[in-house]
């Protein structure tokens, strides 16, 4: 089964978050050790996630960069351990390296926050692969990227930098249906910066590739509700989620996997009765 197969069923797509970080800003800690995030990658599979998310460096804002030696060695152990359970497996990583061992262990999706502008290479690696590629906006980088950030036009802004990276990842040879769209919540935008992404989430279809959502838990939804404990914000994250749904979302990276689903299910139901 490939991601094309996945899409074929028409329904919303869970990704589920495996944090391999001691910094993570919502569970940073909970599957610090490899046994502790290979179970959590199989409770998320039982609750419905389609996808799981790897990843070994935070890239919440303010966080530090890790060594590319230090990432491997968190996420390849738990990559293997699940390899053959989960039939898709994302690497969420900014490095080409960690992209090509990932996959050598068994990943088959990647997930770049970086939108393969970080590391030269990883455009290479991707092509060379032929896995699916999600391209993240993000201004700035992790460190520095919530430092008043700025734009002409939001939308505008981030619609040109997908048009840039879809006609880079098409000129390397990957295919338009290999690539992901992700507008970056948190990712070097304000509160009124995110509201207006979601609110016109819309307008990226216009680039004929799915879009992925990534809201669980995120900042804006305590900057809206003053819930400062980012664990406390399902409520929020899942009514990011349905909003999201219904303007044509196809891919949903959540903490929540169980309650995210449940609410899909029950939307579905009732908008098909």
């Amino acid at each position: 089964m490939n991601i094309i197969d996945l899409y074929k069923e028409k329904r919303p797509i869970i990704m589920g978050i495996v944090n391999v970080t001691p910094d993570s800003f919502s569970d940073g800690g909970d599957n610090y050790s490899v046994d502790n995030a290979i179970n959590h990658g199989l409770d998320l599979l039982e609750q419905g996630a389609d996808i799981l998310d790897i990843g070994g460096e935070s890239t919440r804002p303010n966080a530090d960069i890790v060594s590319v030696n230090d990432e491997i060695r968190r996420v390849i152990p738990v990559i293997k351990g699940l390899q053959g359970i989960a039939k898709f497996i994302s690497i969420d990583t900014r490095n080409s390296l960690t992209m090509k061992t990932a996959i050598d262990a068994g990943a088959n999706i990647v997930n770049d926050v970086s939108g393969l502008c970080h590391d030269s290479d990883s455009i290479n690696v991707v092509a060379d692969s032929d896995v699916p590629i999600c391209i993240m906006h993000m201004k700035g980088n992790p460190k520095d990227m919530q430092d008043k950030p700025e734009y002409n036009n939001i939308i505008n802004d981030i619609c040109s930098f997908f048009d840039d990276r879809i006609r880079f990842c098409k000129q390397s040879g990957i295919s338009q249906d290999k690539i992901i769209l992700d507008p970056g919540i948190g990712f070097g935008k304000t509160l009124e910066h995110n509201l207006l992404i979601l609110n016109n989430i819309q307008e990226f279809a216009q680039f004929d590739c799915k879009i992925m959502l990534g809201a669980s838990r995120k900042s804006f939804i305590g900057a809206i509700c003053g819930e400062k404990e980012p664990k406390k914000r399902l409520g929020g994250s899942v009514a990011t989620a349905i909003y999201g749904l219904e303007q044509g979302v196809s891919i949903f990276r959540v903490h929540d996997v169980r309650k995210t689903k449940q609410a899909f299910d029950v939307y579905n139901a009732i908008k098909t009765a």
